[in-house]
């Protein structure tokens, strides 16, 4: 195996270079993409060698720098409006994931104020992009940092209302990391706040154990790279399928030990890709699934302290101000191929690395529905934790955005 690196967004200010790592090789190999164009960046973001909502804003933004710079290297002339028609094609490489738009949207908006759309692009707009670019970047990693230690302070006042003692774990889907942002991550950005901050030697009643990442089917982004960044970070973590999680509460509510823990889930925490203005929350495929088991168990249970809450973790990049509900999200479907076939490297039996090779896993020929992501409805999410404090909560049943 390579060497390891959280480092998924790599630009050279000096160089004005952009190179991203390939997602689609961890585990098992580190190797880093140039990107060089729109085209690039476009396909890089369909084939998810890079993905996570905060990180395909943060390339899309970067590949506009370089393009950019590229074509005033080589001395091509284009107008404003050409570039713009790029940025547009760009966009349309995840369409679920607001904050490509909404970053690719605020570059045109500071071109359209600044210059005409007959005017040749020159150093001016360039020297635009590259600034709202670096600082879209560095506010993100600043975000992701306030973003862990609001939801500790979410986390621990929850304990404490709840009178609960002892050890807790977390359970979490998909990959929302270092790998999927700029650093840190959101849901995960948490995760890891919480491992740093409440410990048993802490002081408080209550401290973190372990964490439960599902292996989040089709496209496995919890098992390659959500135990990688756990692994990375030595947090106490063990690895479940997307179907095991019924299994997994009920079991630690009744004190039966999963591997070498009994501490219960408190929490469930995810990422998303776009929160609308009513509070409901799309994102990975399942996370629907968990917000409604998160409350049959909340349902059943008398105890307080056995409730188990659902919390939604993003920055405000990823609020779409401009949709009212989650009927209105554009939910993304990806190839039926992803869904009836495995890619990955073949492993001998003595732990051995090999080639990268492709498994059918279903009958040929059949019809498959593939939908990327699901809207989890608000009614059913506790807590909605951005850069911003204090956390969104319900009032009288409705998130406020």
């Amino acid at each position: 195996m390579s060497q390891q690196t959280l480092e998924a967004i790599v630009f050279d200010k000096n160089l004005d270079s952009l190179k991203i790592l390939d997602q689609l090789l961890l585990p098992y190999k580190t190797h880093y993409i140039d990107i060089e164009s729109i085209d690039d960046a476009f396909q890089a973001i369909k084939l998810m060698q890079v993905r996570g909502a905060p990180a395909i804003a943060i390339v899309g933004a970067f590949t506009v720098t370089v393009d950019v710079h590229r074509s005033l290297q080589a001395n091509e002339k284009r107008t404003v409006a050409e570039l713009v028609n790029k940025i547009d094609y760009l966009v349309t490489s995840r369409p679920t994931a607001v904050n490509l738009s909404n970053a690719l949207n605020e570059i045109k908006q500071l071109l359209r104020s600044s210059f005409k759309d007959s005017e040749v692009v020159n150093e001016a707009v360039f020297d635009v992009i590259k600034k709202y670019s670096v600082a879209l970047h560095e506010g993100d990693l600043d975000n992701n940092y306030k973003i862990g230690d609001n939801g500790v302070k979410y986390i621990t006042e929850t304990l404490k209302k709840q009178n609960f003692q002892g050890p807790f774990s977390i359970v979490t889907v998909c990959n929302t990391g270092s790998l999927a942002t700029s650093g840190h991550g959101t849901a995960l950005g948490i995760i890891r706040s919480v491992h740093a901050q409440l410990t048993k030697e802490a002081g408080n009643d209550f401290w973190f154990e372990h964490a439960y990442p599902l292996e989040t089917r089709p496209y496995n982004q919890g098992a390659r790279l959500t135990t990688y960044e756990l692994n990375y970070e030595k947090i106490p973590f063990t690895l479940i399928c997307d179907n095991m999680v019924t299994s997994l509460i009920s079991s630690l509510s009744k004190k039966r030990a999963v591997k070498s823990s009994t501490a219960p889930v408190k929490f469930i925490i995810v990422g998303a890709d776009r929160v609308v203005k009513n509070g409901d929350s799309a994102n990975k495929i399942g996370t629907f699934q968990l917000a409604a088991i998160a409350n049959y168990f909340n349902l059943t249970s008398s105890n307080e302290q056995d409730k188990i809450k659902f919390i939604v973790a993003a920055p405000n990049t990823t609020v779409d101000h401009n949709t009212a509900t989650g009927d209105d999200i554009v939910i993304e479907e990806r190839p039926p191929h992803e869904l009836t076939t495995l890619e990955g490297p073949l492993v001998s039996k003595n732990g051995s690395i090999g080639e990268k090779t492709v498994v059918g896993i279903a009958t040929p020929g059949i019809q498959v529905w593939n939908p990327a992501f699901d809207v989890a409805p608000h009614q059913l999410i506790d807590a909605i934790v951005t850069e911003d404090y204090p956390v969104h909560e319900k009032q009288n049943g409705e998130f406020s955005l």
